[in-house]
């Protein structure tokens, strides 16, 4: 008790990350995968926030908790100690046991910071950006992912990939927490992260800009192409010439219609074998990493690998 009395007294002067909009908190089923969620996952936001493991931390700024121990701090620790040193930033040295309890028993790496909530941005600082001379423009828009280890995953591989840009719907969709944090190890506190709670107008609005909105769908089967009134391409057809925005739906249940309904075209994976009834899509994480590689592998200069070879002696 003493610890957490000593961090709710101090964190008027901590600095912390900046303030946007905050998310809706509804839930819309999801697919097995969500069933492990955690109930706290999904908890209202609360005024502080408890960030945990090293990259996380290292790319915020706040009050620092180090785990105590006999050994001194090497690495990456007291590189983090020297940062929050030379910022003034406030450190404590708590026992391992009291930092499992205070981040609730998640891998912290000895390391947590006491941070202000971070959330998105207002999605009209994005709508002012026009696609402009530049046609390799990517940004990645987000409908009702619901597990904190999806989203951190998927800023993770957006963030190394080289997406511009990340829109997030506010419905049904999980806030930017801690949790997403770690498993983006620390993306998400670099990332241009934007939100919105009128998706469709959005992606219909940067249409009208000059952008093509293209969606994402599972493997479909014969009925669906023939079905279907968005054309559908495997993403290795996909040819990268203007400005895009590439839409993922929910775990569970995909795209809703309506957002699906204001895609041009809709991209999918095609699997490598006959498959059985259950396995016909892959996680959304995996999938987004696959999408994105597919797409930025397009980008001149992508797959450039600098030369430094010296040329072979004649063995002579």
């Amino acid at each position: 008790m003493g610890l957490l009395s000593t961090l709710t007294v101090a964190t008027c002067y901590c600095s912390g990350r900046l303030v946007a909009r905050h998310f809706s908190r509804g839930v819309r089923p999801g697919g097995e995968e969500l069933s492990r969620l955690r109930l706290d996952d999904l908890a209202p936001t609360p005024r502080l926030e408890l960030l945990f493991g090293l990259s996380p931390c290292l790319l915020a700024v706040a009050r620092l908790l180090l785990q105590a121990g006999r050994a001194g701090l090497q690495g990456e620790r007291a590189e983090l100690l020297r940062e929050a040193e030379a910022r003034d930033i406030p450190v404590l040295r708590p026992r391992r046991q009291k930092l499992d309890a205070l981040c609730r028993h998640h891998v912290h790496q000895g390391v947590c910071m006491e941070v202000s909530p971070l959330r998105p941005r207002p999605c009209r600082e994005a709508e002012e950006v026009s696609p402009g001379d530049n046609h390799q423009q990517l940004c990645l828009v987000l409908e009702g992912l619901q597990d904190p280890r999806n989203l951190g995953a998927v800023l993770r591989s957006a963030h190394f990939l080289g997406v511009d840009k990340v829109i997030i719907s506010q419905r049904n969709s999980c806030r930017l927490t801690p949790v997403v944090s770690k498993a983006s190890a620390g993306a998400m506190e670099v990332m241009d992260v934007f939100s919105t709670d009128d998706l469709a107008g959005f992606l219909q609005a940067k249409a009208q800009q000059g952008w093509l909105v293209a969606g994402t769908v599972g493997c479909p089967g014969p009925e669906v192409l023939q079905s279907s009134q968005t054309p559908i391409m495997s993403c290795l057809e996909f040819l990268w010439d203007q400005p895009t925005l590439l839409v993922l739906g929910n775990e569970g249940s995909g795209l809703s219609q309506e957002v699906q309904a204001s895609c041009r075209l809709l991209l999918t994976i095609l699997p490598g074998r006959q498959l059985p009834p259950g396995l016909e899509s892959l996680n959304v994480s995996v999938a987004a990493g696959i999408l994105l590689h597919s797409i930025c592998s397009q980008r001149k200069g992508f797959h450039a690998v600098e030369k430094t070879e010296k040329p072979l002696k004649d063995p002579q």
